[in-house]
């Protein structure tokens, strides 16, 4: 435990908007907003954790399996040849797993993240992947609201 609130936990908690795709007990999924490439999301662990080596076992096994699920329908929705995973978690000292579709490793850099994508675009962004999800089975977890965690 950080002992200390991030902003992930403000975004879970609905104190500053975010664009939801997942959530259940666990973790919630939401977009970044200084994306790779289009469909770029979030998964966070609902408990403030700062790295993932500190984090339980059965909570990283949750996460991953989170992410795997998420990157299926990132490769569907985008037409991805592959969707990748990337953990670092310098910017927000709060364990979270990067997935986003990808077309090749060059491309795996935040040196390629793009601050000033349009609003309209990552809405639209997260709407196809929330619609994915839902093709896929998993519209259980897929937020009533893109703007909102509850189920």
């Amino acid at each position: 435990m950080s002992g200390m609130s991030t902003i992930f936990t403000s975004i879970i908690e609905g104190q500053i908007p975010g664009r939801f795709v997942w959530a259940d007990e666990h973790c919630v999924v939401f977009a970044t907003i200084a994306p790779i490439s289009d469909g770029h999301m979030l998964v966070v662990p609902r408990e403030e954790v700062e790295r993932f080596t500190d984090a339980d076992d059965a909570l990283v096994a949750h996460l991953m399996m989170v992410a795997k699920r998420i990157g299926s329908a990132l490769e569907e929705s985008f037409d991805a040849p592959r969707a990748a995973i990337l953990v670092a978690g310098f910017e927000v000292p709060h364990l979270h797993i990067h997935v986003l579709p990808a077309w090749g490793e060059s491309s795996l850099s935040f040196e390629h993240a793009d601050p000033d994508v349009p609003p309209g675009r990552l809405d639209a962004a997260t709407e196809k992947l929330r619609e994915a999800l839902r093709r896929a089975g998993h519209g259980s977890q897929v937020p009533r609201e893109m703007g909102s965690p509850a189920l």
